[in-house]
């Protein structure tokens, strides 16, 4: 397994081992213990979650506050997105910059986002199925999120916005200004 930090502390791209043979490939995707010893991270995840999704939907950006914060590993299963990991620490030197990385089923590539971050993808393929563990269990009373075309966070998600295909609900989130604190 390689771990790279982001330029956003604590937020990682881990891209696993890939052992490839004639009858394809195998990976180990997670190992708490090396996942530590790397990264220094003591993360224990209970919750994991799959969606599926076509091209052009936009989901995002989404976090959980107070005690229900959540850090994730996400990775592509199908197809391909642009993930995009989102600062929301206030008193962060790094507050409001945002990290985005291509993951897709070919790259076995993963993000590490850690607690206080906002999180949301983009699909570049024609379908995707996108994995994902948690660390803390969702709650709904405990939901934020930030408006995807912030200004002020300034994601280029790489498509045409005409093609995205947002729920009713994260086309009225707020900007980073307006946005639920984390913590």
């Amino acid at each position: 397994m390689t771990v790279k930090e982001t330029s956003l502390k604590g937020c990682f791209i881990i891209e696993p081992n890939v052992i490839p043979d004639e009858r394809g490939y195998f990976m180990e995707s997670y190992n708490e213990k090396r996942f530590a010893d790397i990264t220094g991270q003591q993360v224990h995840f209970v919750q994991d979650n799959q969606s599926y999704s076509v091209r052009g939907v936009l989901r995002g950006l989404h976090y959980q506050t107070g005690e229900h914060a959540q850090a994730k590993l996400v990775r592509v299963i199908h197809g391909e997105v642009l993930d995009v990991a989102v600062d929301v620490r206030q008193g962060s030197p790094t507050f409001g910059k945002h990290v985005a990385v291509k993951l897709s089923a070919e790259n076995h590539r993963q993000l590490f986002v850690p607690r206080g971050f906002a999180h949301g993808f983009l699909v570049l393929s024609e379908t995707v199925v996108f994995f994902y563990k948690c660390d803390n269990y969702y709650n709904k009373e405990s939901e934020g999120g930030i408006i995807y075309n912030d200004p002020a966070i300034g994601i280029d998600w790489g498509m045409d916005s005409d093609d995205y295909i947002i729920s009713s609900k994260d086309t009225v989130l707020p900007n980073l200004e307006n946005a639920r604190p984390v913590w």
